[in-house]
């Protein structure tokens, strides 16, 4: 089955434009070889579009938004120092906003080191580096439920409550064995800090032995956040999947994203599985507003995270075609990684420009 995937495109700040132009020549260049048929809008929500006029993302927009299939978001923020960008005003505005608004309720990290590319992890190779990070997307310190009392005084307090609803962990927990059971090692981690976190950490603990007796298939595990994190500098090949509430989740991907090469290899979905909102990809590395236009960005990122946005959105439509054009990006990432040997991966000398046309010749 095929249909024709409606692509809401944000470029957003600095590199970010110049990096999702060149992933949809990529694209453009897939489908047709795949048969897949897309087509796509652009809208400017950004921090330079903020500042220039006032607008963030209201609700109308987001309503608009709601007519896609899926997003594909460059980079937002990042720009010289302005009072009116202070307090996260765009992560939170556009960012936090689409991920709730969207109940994009799933960050899917893909933490995998690709052909040339090197880890600072000693004797670490690719088959030892090769797990995906299943981060809820949604809840957890990020609901923003706190505040301050006598705010700039010797005496301030401040708070942010750690939210876990049974019903936000399950989905996610449910969705990570779902993934699990695809994979030739069928195994999933839970990752949290149930020794210290006992209410929000037993919710978690309990949903996910309770959600696993019907996947008598998967093998399970739990660490603890901080034995994650030395596992994953140690002994990385001992993770498959790894399921782990949102504040954890934000840290131990970027920690992933690092041994896998750094954020300018690292492609990331936030998903809403059941397809009920669409769902939106980006790279995780910055808008580096100092190479802006000039042509020196990588924009490897943002193509293997349009690979993920065609390959996951395919999958939810039922897009056969999707989801071969995806596979396709993917494994052109990976053959053209090995002239990334000895190189900086944000800039690599290559250019923009080139190295989109590398991955289409190796399509």
């Amino acid at each position: 089955m095929s249909s024709t995937l409606r692509l809401a495109v944000i470029g957003g700040d600095g590199i970010g434009p110049e990096v999702v132009a060149t992933a949809l020549d990529v694209l453009e260049s897939a489908a047709t070889a795949t048969g897949c048929q897309y087509e796509k809008t652009s809208f400017p929500f950004s921090a330079a579009h903020f500042l220039e006029t006032g607008h963030i993302l209201d609700d109308a927009d987001v309503a608009e938004l709601r007519k896609f299939d899926a997003i594909l978001l460059g980079a937002v923020g990042g720009l010289p120092n302005d009072p009116r960008l202070a307090g996260g005003v765009i992560e939170k505005g556009i960012l936090l906003k689409l991920r709730f608004e969207l109940d994009q309720y799933i960050n899917l990290r893909p933490v995998s080191l690709y052909p040339g590319i090197e880890t600072p992890l000693a004797n670490k190779t690719s088959a030892d580096i090769n797990f995906v990070c299943v981060r809820e997307n949604t809840e957890d310190l990020y609901c923003g439920i706190g505040g301050f009392v006598r705010k700039g005084t010797p005496h301030e307090v401040s708070n942010q409550t750690m939210v876990a609803t049974r019903f936000g962990a399950e989905r996610c927990i449910r969705y990570a064995f779902e993934l699990a059971k695809t994979r030739e090692r069928k195994h999933l981690t839970l990752v949290h800090k149930t020794n210290v976190l006992t209410f929000a950490g037993d919710t978690w603990y309990r949903a996910f032995q309770e959600v696993a007796e019907e996947y008598p298939e998967v093998t399970t595990d739990y660490h603890h956040v901080d034995a994650c994190c030395m596992f994953m500098v140690s002994r990385p090949e001992v993770y498959d999947v790894i399921v782990v509430p949102n504040m954890f989740g934000d840290i131990i991907t970027d920690l992933g994203a690092a041994i896998a090469g750094g954020m300018g290899i690292a492609s990331s979905g936030n998903l809403n599985p059941d397809g009920a909102a669409p769902s939106m990809f980006e790279p995780v590395h910055g808008s580096a507003p100092d190479i802006a236009g000039k042509n020196l960005a990588n924009p490897i990122a943002t193509i293997d995270s349009l690979g993920l946005l065609m390959r996951e959105t395919g999958r939810i439509q039922g897009d056969t075609a999707a989801v071969t054009c995806g596979e396709q990006i993917g494994v052109a990432v990976k053959k053209v990684t090995p002239q990334f040997a000895g190189k900086s991966l944000d800039r690599s000398g290559f250019g923009t420009d080139a190295i989109g046309k590398m991955v289409i010749d190796s399509l």
